[in-house]
């Protein structure tokens, strides 16, 4: 069961991928705190199942405050918002994969501090660490005392066994000992500082607000406090911004090839952000466009499951000529439970928050396009709320290749085995849906609509893709070692 705090599962959320957390930071402005709420609320996509915010004063210290739940509905108030004083400050929201998933402590809420011998500092993190079971088993043997279940707190245990001069120096080191994927976004009394591993698997980006500097995982986060867009953290790359020294850049890991997730172009990432350069928006509606090349189909309408399926059924649409209509209509207001979910109203939980528009569907043959297909059981029950509002045919069209292996870098993703894709071909998850047609974007198809006109390199692979093609760029170790088996060399 949720705590009463907490935004309550539904039944049909663990049919999507979730991105585990956002981070922001702010420094250089008066009031930083409001600043951080402000982004960690356009963040809130990438975790709504708790946030925190600390901030620190040349006065009072640090301070912190951690809520589960919703962002609007705890750091927009003013006797909260109050307690945060400061003109640096870093946030976090967050969903629970590391730890103890779906069983969250406010101790597992982020940001972490630590008091070190030269200063406190708190740490947020987006990412996940691969090794962390091992390193965890180190730290305790050498006298460590965890106080959560959170993989990021191991880099706060390493910093504090470093013996760095500086905060960032401990950092760095600490931060060569962890595998995996990582942003981070931290703060001594005076520095702000981000990292991305040498992979740069999860996204950072650095924006300028008047005199201030902000880190964030999206550019959408900065659109809402006003702040430019610099540019992107590189993979590898740790940035230290001080009020004296402005920003500085290190490049503290040995130099790799960048293998950004390119599942952040189909879902994670909110439509109106940038990510290389490239406009998310763009990016799915050229998804769109590939897949119709790829998978014609005759038909009288192209619906987006909503929201996640719009850009790329608009693209679909405009390559094949198709008419976009929104067949399905989404409950904008769709938050707590307002009843208690029986067995009865977990039966209607799609309905709860999607609608078949009947006028539109009735007696025709209509193509669904959706961001991907997980387990399949939203899949199956939004075909059959098509079907019961009269449609002839359904065709499902997903806009990424099938999810037939788990992400272990920082991605909520279900046993490999609930994974439709790892135990049916894809005429038998058309058979299994029961729609007259389902087809993926190949992975070709998906590299050449984020860019890459080649398609995918076989040899080198340009991102990360590991969930589609079983290829990981760095050894899941803790998981190897609970008997998880990787993809045989081909």
């Amino acid at each position: 069961m949720p705590t009463p705090h907490m935004p309550p599962a539904h039944p049909f959320d663990d049919d999507k991928l979730r991105e585990e957390c956002g981070v922001f930071g702010v420094t250089g402005v008066q009031d930083a705190a409001n600043f951080v709420a402000l982004g960690l609320h356009a963040l809130q996509h990438r975790g709504q199942e708790a946030g925190g915010i600390v901030s620190h004063d040349p006065e009072q210290g640090f301070n912190s405050a951690r809520r589960f739940g919703y962002v609007r509905d705890n750091f927009t108030s003013q006797k909260i918002m109050e307690t945060l004083p400061g003109p640096l400050a870093i946030g976090h929201v967050r969903y629970s994969t590391a730890g103890s998933k779906g069983q969250t402590a406010i101790r597992d809420v982020q940001p972490f501090f630590g008091e070190f011998s030269m200063g406190g500092a708190a740490i947020a993190h987006n990412g996940n660490i691969t090794n962390a079971n091992a390193l965890r088993r180190e730290l305790i043997e050498r006298g460590s005392i965890f106080q959560s279940s959170s993989d990021s707190e191991c880099i706060i245990h390493l910093m504090a066994r470093s013996m760095g001069r500086s905060i960032p120096d401990r950092m760095e080191e600490a931060l060569r000992k962890v595998e995996g994927a990582f942003s981070v976004v931290a703060m001594t009394r005076t520095k702000l500082i981000g990292v991305r591993d040498p992979l740069g698997v999860r996204p950072l980006v650095l924006g300028q607000l008047g005199d201030g500097w902000v880190l964030s995982s999206e550019t959408c986060a900065l659109d809402i406090i006003g702040a430019d867009f610099v540019r992107e953290i590189e993979p590898g790359e740790m940035v230290v911004i001080s009020p004296d020294k402005g920003v500085e850049s290190h490049f503290p890991f040995r130099r790799r090839k960048s293998r950004f997730c390119i599942f952040e172009h189909v879902y994670f990432s909110r439509p109106d952000s940038i990510l290389g350069g490239r406009s998310v928006y763009e990016t799915r509606e050229a998804i769109g466009r590939e897949l119709a090349k790829e998978s014609p189909v005759e038909a009288d309408l192209v619906c987006p499951v909503p929201d996640s399926g719009t850009p790329a059924a608009i693209g679909f649409s405009l390559e094949s000529g198709i008419p976009y209509a929104m067949g399905i209509i989404r409950n904008q207001y769709m938050g707590r439970t307002f009843i208690e979910p029986t067995e009865q109203i977990r039966n209607m939980g799609v309905r709860l928050k999607l609608n078949v528009n009947r006028a539109l569907i009735k007696d025709k043959r209509v193509i669904l396009v959706d961001d991907s297909v997980v387990r399949g059981t939203t899949s199956r029950k939004i075909k059959e709320m098509i079907l019961d509002a009269g449609a002839r045919e359904v065709h499902f069209r997903i806009a990424s290749p099938p999810t037939a292996w788990p992400c272990f870098y920082g991605v909520d993703t279900p046993q490999r085995e609930k994974l439709l894709a790892a135990t049916m071909s894809e005429e038998e998850m058309r058979d299994h849906l029961a729609v007259d047609s389902l087809k993926f974007i190949s992975l070709d198809g998906l590299y050449r609509a984020v860019g890459e006109a080649g398609g995918r390199d076989p040899k080198q692979p340009q991102y990360c893709d590991a969930c589609f093609s079983g290829e990981y760029p760095v050894e899941p170790a803790d998981m190897l070692e609970q008997g998880f088996e990787m993809k045989a060399a081909e």
